[in-house]
């Protein structure tokens, strides 16, 4: 008997205790001080219950569950729903600091109805057996123009018809205007984000040309939730606005949005995809941005009423008192997800839609996959990268996102590395403060 491959021991934040999660067993525990510095140096337990929790376990049969699992996960996912974005132009009406779409040199749009056309037949034959939904994405797809709205229309209809739920991704200045339109459709949400107080946002996410954009939005907001139509409100995070994330959780708690069963939050983080930012020092480390949002989250918990952030598997393990089933693959391009643009081309996910030459094949005006493109994203897991093969934390990671992977390192089959056990112990700190005592 030996200690499992797929232990994963943190000390907690700011204590002495220690948390120990196994994602292939399922079990998670608090060790006391002197129990978890001793499983530290190597000192672990062989009694029952370790044994039974699969803390330590017989090699050969750890490897024999571990295939269970992963077949278990693997067949789940032929039945996963598939998003399919498409992106009816890459023009937007904003200028924000931190655009990664804004050196693309977009080809000239053909005919888009035909174009349109194109894509459902294509998504009726090619998935016509799978759950599936439809993703409006940019550029911006709800510009202010008759263009725009002509075809968001037909879109609203086109799924509407085959019974598809239609999710945007908005910069939300125009969606107001939108809202009576898509009050009609199977709306499952919007996207839309605000980086911050009024003040911080419109320093960041402004008009070509300058311009604010804060009043807009916020009133689309309001027209979505009074429509009964879901947002999901993102937050885009670097060390120039995360003070601003505080004020803008309290302006929507006093909103009333978070009171409401159509809104739901997420935060993203800036970050550097297919070229450099203009200002390189801003952006955080997926981890000093956790650890700088724990502190805030520790000076003023009523943001949580706002947005509660995972910390890894954090939030799931202590709000609903059991972890998450293991992941084996945390990267969905061309497995449940592909991105189609109105030049006919297909792409394995919205980080690289629209990027020179990561095209995988076309629906218009020919259908084409080049199965050579295709297979290296389709096999991409945490078996298929060698990094992650001897990893313990491969089942919370994943392996993270292969186009960042691909970015920083030109190869699809590298690791995109989450830092799990640290964020585990801020997480536990913030959440598990029942359970810590």
């Amino acid at each position: 008997m030996e200690p499992s491959k797929y232990n994963i021991l943190t000390k907690v934040h700011d204590d002495e205790r220690y948390l120990l999660v196994n994602l292939l067993s399922g079990e998670a525990d608090i060790l006391e001080p002197e129990v978890g510095a001793g499983v530290a140096s190597g000192a672990w337990p062989s009694d029952g219950e370790w044994v039974s929790k699969g803390y330590v376990v017989d090699p050969a049969e750890e490897q024999k569950r571990y295939r269970a699992a992963y077949l278990a996960f693997t067949d789940s996912r032929l039945d996963d729903e598939i998003q399919l974005f498409y992106v009816p132009s890459y023009a937007c009406n904003f200028g924000c600091s931190y655009c990664y779409q804004d050196e693309y040199a977009p080809a000239p749009g053909g005919d888009g109805e035909a174009v349109m056309s194109a894509f459902f037949g294509h998504i009726d034959t090619t998935f016509a057996e799978r759950r599936k939904y439809v993703t409006l994405f940019g550029g911006e797809p709800l510009l202010p123009n008759p263009a725009t709205r002509r075809l968001v229309e037909r879109m609203v209809e086109e799924t509407k018809r085959r019974g598809l739920d239609l999710a945007i991704v908005t910069n939300g200045y125009s969606l107001a205007d939108y809202v009576p339109l898509l009050a009609n459709g199977r709306i499952r949400e919007l996207q839309v984000t605000l980086d911050g107080s009024e003040k911080v946002h419109d320093g960041r996410r402004y008009l070509k040309g300058g311009g604010a954009t804060f009043q807009r939005i916020v009133a689309g907001i309001d027209a979505c939730l009074e429509a009964k139509l879901p947002v999901n409100l993102r937050t885009v995070i670097d060390k120039e606005n995360l003070e601003g994330f505080a004020a803008l959780a309290h302006f929507a708690i006093d909103k009333g949005w978070t009171e409401s069963p159509y809104f739901k939050t997420q935060i993203g983080r800036n970050y550097e995809l297919h070229h450099c930012q203009t200002s390189h020092s801003r952006i955080y480390t997926r981890l000093s941005l956790y650890e700088d949002l724990y502190q805030l989250l520790e000076r003023d918990p009523e943001i949580l009423r706002f947005h509660k952030p995972g910390f890894s598997v954090s939030r799931f393990l202590f709000d609903r008192g059991a972890l998450p089933a293991p992941l084996f693959d945390s990267c969905p391009a061309c497995k449940t997800e592909w991105a189609f643009d109105y030049t006919g081309r297909i792409y394995p996910c919205t980080a690289n839609v629209g990027k020179t030459g990561e095209a995988v094949g076309t629906f218009y005006p020919a259908r084409t996959l080049d199965a050579e493109l295709t297979g290296p994203w389709q096999d991409r897991d945490v078996l298929g990268i060698d990094a992650c093969r001897s990893c313990s934390v491969q089942l919370a990671c994943g392996g993270g996102c292969g186009a960042v992977a691909k970015n920083e390192t030109g190869r699809i089959d590298a690791p995109d590395c989450r830092p799990v056990g640290a964020l585990l112990s801020l997480g536990c700190a913030l959440y598990g403060k029942e359970a810590l005592g």
